[in-house]
């Protein structure tokens, strides 16, 4: 009787765990959209200001290349990807 008793409680733990995963995954799912959206106007250039956008989300303490969008960078410490990526939008510019 112990053991099937043990067996109902792990259940019933398993069931809340996967309740509780489902929606941590919709709060995931939601943030990645909001993600792609934010992700989609900084590089959307029909404005012609996405340069500007992106050097100040770069000097606000942000990676703006395409690895790490969005995640916070160490300010003391330059991406070479963003640096690269801010290159590489200031010679598309200039064309």
């Amino acid at each position: 009787m112990i053991i099937t008793e043990s067996i109902l409680a792990l259940e019933e733990q398993l069931k809340n765990l996967l309740e509780e995963v489902s929606e941590i995954k919709m709060q995931v799912y939601a943030l990645e959209e909001k993600n792609k959206q934010a992700f989609n106007k900084v590089y959307d250039d029909r404005e012609g200001q996405s340069h500007e956008h992106l050097t100040k989300l770069y000097e606000e303490g942000f990676h703006i290349c395409p690895e790490h969008f969005a995640g916070v960078r160490d300010t003391n410490q330059d991406c070479l990807f963003c640096l690269s990526f801010l290159s590489e939008v200031r010679g598309n510019k200039n064309e």
